[in-house]
């Protein structure tokens, strides 16, 4: 969607600021011993305590109110009894809805101690998504977007996983248009003052090809590398852009 008024910005900002909150909540709760299906729940009522609600149960039927993927999973794990463990990454991918506006963000959890190379994954694929920052504004490409995030994972050893990408946000939780990780041709989508998108790097320590679980959900790294998620939703602007789930 692309913000026309004064209620789309402050209702977007509100759902946004509960995405940003439950998040930082449920982060501080991973620890060992602690269940996915626990942590799914304790967003779910997080949501609720906000006046808002999990998106992808509505929108998609998923079985969560969030996507929690750990370490080779990359996105859409479903939570259950899974015990996360030390040296675990734990993604944490929450999309809430309150008055018909969506928001989308996710972060990577380490669970101490953990390898160098899974600090050294979660910290890129942070840092990638900060370099988007510089050249997601109005008049840019959407191409321009994903050569920032791959030129930085690559320089550090790691691989975008292509299939996956950011989206426009909003009214739903997928939207046009769609915002690839890599300098995708295809992507030419002018970046308009007002257009929402996701922007979220999707990495692997390894060769970045993906396969899909028996689940119907679940996508993980091919050859069992570990994998790191970061995402925000933004507002594209003329200087750097609004970041809407950032406290």
């Amino acid at each position: 969607m692309s913000v026309e008024t004064t209620q789309d910005f402050e209702r977007l900002q509100a759902i946004g600021r509960i995405v940003a909150l439950v998040l930082k909540a449920l982060a501080e709760k991973v620890r060992p011993g602690v269940t996915t299906g626990e942590l799914d729940e304790a967003g779910a009522r997080l949501l609720a305590s906000h006046g808002a609600q999990a998106a992808p149960p509505i929108v998609y039927g998923f079985p969560g109110a969030l996507c929690i993927s750990v370490n080779d999973e990359a996105i859409h794990g479903i939570p259950g009894t899974r015990t996360v463990q030390s040296g675990d990454l734990v993604k944490l991918d929450l999309v809430a809805e309150k008055d018909g506006y969506f928001a989308d963000a996710a972060v990577t959890v380490p669970v101490p101690p953990v390898t160098t190379l899974a600090q050294r994954l979660t910290a890129c694929a942070k840092q990638a998504f900060q370099n988007a920052m510089d050249v997601a504004r109005a008049g840019r490409r959407v191409h321009d977007i994903g050569r920032a995030v791959e030129q930085h994972v690559r320089r550090n050893g790691f691989r975008v996983i292509r299939e996956l990408a950011g989206h426009g946000v909003g009214r739903t939780i997928h939207e046009p248009p769609c915002v690839p990780n890599y300098p995708d041709r295809r992507a030419t989508d002018l970046l308009t003052q007002g257009l929402v998108i996701t922007v979220e790097p999707i990495i692997a320590a390894g060769n970045g090809r993906v396969v899909l679980d028996n689940d119907g959900w679940t996508v993980r790294t091919h050859d069992g590398s570990f994998s790191a998620h970061y995402e925000h939703t933004i507002v594209i602007d003329r200087g750097r852009p609004i970041l809407l789930t950032a406290l």
